[in-house]
């Protein structure tokens, strides 16, 4: 997965720490000898790029590890910063210094396509394996070719999928927040998140204890031959309907710290103690939108 080039070829190219601009004094940045100012994002670009770097951060792999606006020396008349990038952690043997980026993903929205192709251009030239931008205004996801020298539009229903990333997700969870929330909560589950593992064996937990109670009634019952047959039936019925609502409340919790959103202790009470599997429902459909808990518990 290594995409820095090593030998004769990376004697073409300075260090990826040799700057043209001082990291953290300045806005600037330097594309193919023009001196730029980063300006900073209107909301759809800010917005997307945090949600971006939340999806991807979810699902890179143990080894590798995702940077916002990291400066990066990508050729003699170019220096700057990809939106968000996965490299691999630690230093590279052969330069002495971080790894280059393997994957990078740009968010467009107010530049242009000469802007954004010249620097994917730059940074498929230096070693990156692959450049991503995602095209707000349009709804689409392209890659850039280095074969074509052009941009490949990635079909929003195909899955996205890289060695720096432990699972595939959809393309559409790059600009789905609903749908990159499902990518993260997948992504840590499949690295074995701890706090993942805990909620699932709490969960686990409850339902064999509830098992065990059920059971222990029905052996107490067993004289009775109706009463036992009919408290079986009635138990199953009640632990599947409990099963279902805990199942739905957890679901809503996780989802919920999963955007930052920490419930007090009482609405946790609030939510876990709701028994409309309907407004579970709803609450789990917006917990990944919702500016507050609060806001969340209102929805009825």
């Amino acid at each position: 997965m290594q995409g820095q080039h090593h030998g004769g070829e990376a004697r073409r190219f300075p260090s990826i720490e040799d700057h043209l601009v001082t990291p953290e004094t300045t806005r600037d940045e330097v594309v193919r000898g023009r001196r730029l100012v980063a300006f900073p994002a209107n909301p759809p670009h800010a917005i997307r790029q945090g949600k971006l770097e939340f999806v991807v951060e979810g699902n890179v792999v143990d080894g590798y590890t995702s940077a916002v606006e990291m400066l990066t020396r990508v050729g003699p008349g170019s220096d700057f910063a990809a939106d968000v990038a996965v490299m691999r952690e630690g230093t590279d043997p052969a330069t002495g210094t971080r790894y280059l980026e393997e994957l990078v993903f740009e968010v467009v929205s107010e530049q242009s396509m000469r802007d954004i192709t010249e620097r994917a251009e730059d940074l498929s030239n230096r070693g990156v394996r692959r450049v991503i931008a995602i095209f707000i205004k349009r709804g689409e996801v392209r890659e850039w070719d280095r074969a074509r020298n052009d941009w490949r539009t990635l079909p929003l229903d195909s899955e996205f999928s890289d060695p720096v990333l432990v699972r595939a997700f959809p393309v559409r969870a790059l600009l789905d927040t609903k749908l990159g929330a499902d990518a993260v909560a997948e992504g840590l589950n499949a690295k074995g998140n701890p706090a993942l593992v805990r909620i699932k064996a709490e969960v686990h937990s409850e339902a064999w204890a509830g098992g065990k109670a059920e059971g222990w009634a029905e052996g107490k019952e067993e004289g009775k031959e109706e009463g036992r047959a009919e408290g079986r039936a009635e138990g199953r019925a009640e632990g599947r309907a409990e099963g279902r609502l805990e199942g739905r409340a957890d679901s809503v919790l996780l989802l919920l710290e999963l955007h930052g959103q920490k419930p007090t202790s009482e609405q946790r009470e609030a939510i876990t103690a709701c028994t409309d599997m309907a407004r579970l429902g709803r609450w789990l459909a917006k917990a990944s939108a919702v500016a507050s808990v609060a806001e969340l518990l209102t929805i009825e």
